[in-house]
């Protein structure tokens, strides 16, 4: 990314992960029936909220980390061609971990609550 951003105070700049574009069957999805991906990978992040006599509590996020988040949360904007998303840290629902974008291609998915 040639352009630098950095948001401001409690602000972050999300890039959406995008999801498989077929099902476990092997059936492929058009771009048309897909719902806009509800996750994302933190690009960069402000100093944090400030309170009234000007302390400033950094975010819990930070560059990097995988987040899930509302599916109509923050703004959608667009940076030397590529969409990002500027929402507040308090939009974000959860930060995903144990999820590697290297991961073996034998590795299973599994749904929360799934039994094995």
């Amino acid at each position: 990314m040639a352009t630098k951003f950095t948001p401001l105070h409690d602000r972050i700049l999300v890039r959406r992960v995008e999801e498989e574009g077929t099902t476990r069957g092997g059936i492929i999805i058009p771009d048309s029936a897909k719902d806009k991906p509800q996750e994302g990978e933190v690009i960069s992040v402000g100093r944090g909220k400030s309170n009234d006599e000007g302390k400033v509590f950094p975010l819990v996020v930070k560059d990097g980390d995988r987040i899930l988040f509302g599916k109509y949360s923050g703004t959608e904007i667009k940076l030397d061609g590529e969409d990002f998303i500027i929402m507040r840290e308090e939009e974000v629902l959860g930060v995903v971990t144990g999820t590697a974008s290297g991961a073996a291609a034998g590795s299973k998915k599994e749904t929360a609550g799934s039994r094995r």
